[in-house]
Order: C-alpha cells, then structure tokens, then sequence
C-alpha cells in the first residue's frame, strides 16, 4: 500500500494507468539503445495489477557510464537479453493495446517514447503514437511551478511520499511515476479533466516550460542555446 491516508476521489483518467520506463545505453534520444523495459498496469490504489519486464540484447556495448546507472552490463545484455527487434515490437504492441482502455504514464514522457520511436524506425517497425499520456514531471511543473529545487523522479518521490527503494531500476521508477501522478491527480483539482484533454494541455505546458528554461539559459551566458520541443515525443 502507499504511505499515505485517504484523500479526495480521483479524476477517472487517474484509476487505471499503464506506466512505461527504459533503461538505455545513454542520452541521446537519437542513438540510444534500450536495455531494459517496463510495462505495467496500476489500480486506483497505485497497486500493480500486470506487470511485463523486458531485457534486452541492445546489439552495442552499454558504456560503463550507464551500466553503472541501471547495473546492467555488456556481458549481462548479451548473455541473457532478447533479440531488440522483437523487444520493441512487443513493447510497442503492449503499449498500444494498453492505450485503448488507459492512459500511458511516463516521467519525462519525451525521453522513453523518443527512444522507442527512434528504435522501432531503427528496426523497421510501425512506431507507436500513444495517447493519452501523462508525464507526471511536466504536471507538476505546471500546477507548482514556483517550488525550489530539483525535480527529478528521487525528489518528486520523496515530495510526494512515494516510496522509491531502487531507482534507475526500470519498474521501480515506472510504478513511481504512475503513483505520483496519482497523488498530483489528487492533490490539484485542475487536473480533473479528461485525459485526451490533459493530453493536449501537456503539449502546451511542456513547450513552454522548455521556452522557459532556454530563456533562462540565454540570459545564464548560453546566448545560443536553444529549446527542444515536442511532447510526447521529440523526434519528427
């Protein structure tokens, strides 16, 4: 169970969620690989109802930088992971499938869902187009945009007491995500909307949060540094 009492009903979108994480060979939205993969199902409790993990044979060595990260290896991939076309087809379907009944949770949705786009072209694939999605980093930034501090998943956890053992573990930062979009559902009443709504609304709050930033890098002695826009997904 989650630590915390009861509190308000949530919206519907908020009662069942498929949340999604990667863990990948690096950064780069265009190059990376994936390594491991989570695809779950959550109850209104925030408690797991399906859960599917994937490992995955990446076809590259995973550098040191992130092996140390998500403690998986070169050795480790090639010697138990799966054949990375196949991982992505059947991520990729799960997703889908999942999608027509609820909407998909990703932390920084643009990160894992431009990595699988850019895997499945890689491998020749229908990519997927989710939708509904939501990225509980980029709620959270727009109905508390004046809170200090970082936001990332270990610290939006323990903001919003979630739980969190084993970060950079695919499925513990996927269950995590879901369960602080839960609690934002229930914490802000402007969240209450539709899901293909709140959708769109993202796409809008993401973009301008990403504007912001670069506005504040320029005037930082990065005159050149420009947004990248996009959301759920940044590749075009």
């Amino acid at each position: 169970m989650l630590d915390f009492d009861f509190e308000p009903e949530l919206p519907n979108w908020a009662k069942r969620l498929c949340v999604f994480d990667l863990e990948t060979t690096g950064l780069d939205v265009t190059t990376a690989r994936i390594v491991t993969a989570t695809v779950a199902t959550l109850d209104q409790n925030g408690e797991v109802q399906e859960l599917r993990e994937w490992l995955v044979n990446p076809g590259v060595d995973i550098p040191t930088a992130a092996s140390d990260v998500h403690g998986v290896t070169t050795e480790m991939a090639q010697k138990d992971g799966m054949d990375p076309k196949t991982a992505v087809a059947e991520i990729s379907q799960m997703l889908a499938q999942h999608n027509l009944e609820m909407p998909l949770v990703a932390f920084n949705a643009p990160y894992d869902f431009s990595i699988l786009k850019a895997e499945a072209v890689r491998h020749s694939l229908t990519p997927l187009e989710p939708k509904p999605v939501i990225d509980p980093l980029v709620l959270d930034k727009q109905v508390d945009r004046y809170r200090k501090g970082k936001r990332n998943l270990g610290v939006m956890s323990e903001h919003y007491g979630i739980k969190l053992d084993d970060a950079h573990n695919s499925t513990a930062d996927a269950v995590a995500a879901g369960r602080i979009a839960q609690q934002l559902a229930r914490k802000f009443s402007e969240l209450a909307v539709d899901a293909n709504e709140l959708h769109e609304s993202q796409k809008i709050w993401s973009d301008a949060q990403s504007e912001s930033f670069a506005d504040y890098l320029r005037k930082q002695n990065r005159p050149d540094y420009r947004a990248e826009l996009g959301w759920p997904i940044k590749l075009t």
